[in-house]
C-alpha cells in the first residue's frame, strides 16, 4: 500500500447551494499557503452508517464554472450534488486541473484539439502524461474522516483501483453518465476507447 500524503483539516462551515445545505471543509494537504494545496469537501447528513455516498471530482474551470460543452464535467458535477443532496454523502473536489496538466497546458491541448487531435493525442503532442491525476489525497482525506467502504460515483475504473491501493474499499460502483453532445461526443468517445471509462450512452 503506497504511503498517503499528509493532510489536516483546516476549516469548516455551513455552506447553503442550490442543490442544499452542505457542510464546506477545507483540507491542507502540507503547510504552504498556496491554493494547490487545498482541497475542498462538501458533506451532506451522518456518515456514519454503512457506505458512504463519495463522487471524487477533479477541478475543471472550464466545466465547472465556464460551463464548457467541450466536456461532461459540468453536469457531472450537477449530477453528484443532487444524488449526495437527497442520499447523503461526500464530495472530495481535488485541485487537479485538466487531468492534473494545469490550466495553461489544457488550454494548449484544447488548441491540438482545434486541429482534430483527441484529448489522449494532444497530450502526447505537448510530453505530458494522458492523465497524471493522483487519488492518493483523496484517500488520505478519507482516512482523516475515518471513512473506509465507500460507493463511488464514477465511470473511471483507473479511479477505483488507485483508491483500493490506497487502502479505501470501493464496495460498489455508481455510473455517472451524461447524455452527449455535438460538442463532447468525440471526447467521450476517447475515454471510452482510449482510457476504458465505462460509458453506454456513447
Amino acid at each position: 500500500m503506497p504511503k498517503l500524503p499528509f493532510v489536516k483539516k483546516e476549516t469548516q462551515a455551513i455552506l447553503p447551494t442550490e442543490f442544499g445545505k452542505f457542510q464546506i471543509l477545507v483540507f491542507r494537504s502540507n503547510h504552504t499557503h498556496t491554493d494547490r494545496h487545498e482541497q475542498i469537501v462538501l458533506q451532506k447528513g451522518d456518515l456514519k452508517n454503512g457506505p458512504v455516498l463519495v463522487r471524487i471530482h477533479s477541478s475543471c474551470l472550464t466545466g465547472d464554472i465556464l460551463h464548457s460543452l467541450k466536456c461532461d464535467c459540468g453536469k457531472q458535477l450537477s449530477l453528484s450534488l443532487k444524488k449526495i443532496t437527497r442520499q447523503g454523502g461526500l464530495l472530495i473536489y481535488l485541485n487537479q486541473e485538466g487531468r492534473g496538466i494545469g490550466i495553461l497546458n489544457k488550454i494548449r491541448a484544447y488548441h491540438l484539439q482545434d486541429k482534430k487531435l483527441d484529448t489522449v493525442e494532444a497530450n502526447i503532442a505537448l510530453g505530458l502524461p494522458i492523465d497524471a491525476r493522483d487519488y492518493s489525497l483523496a484517500a488520505a482525506i478519507l482516512k482523516k474522516m475515518r471513512i473506509k467502504k465507500i460507493k463511488l460515483l464514477t465511470n473511471n475504473p483507473q479511479k477505483i483501483d488507485q483508491l483500493q491501493d490506497a487502502g479505501v474499499k470501493v464496495l460498489k460502483r455508481i455510473p455517472l453518465e451524461v447524455l452527449p453532445n455535438k460538442f463532447n461526443k468525440f471526447y467521450l468517445e476517447t475515454k471510452k476507447k482510449k482510457m476504458g471509462h465505462k460509458l453506454k450512452k456513447v
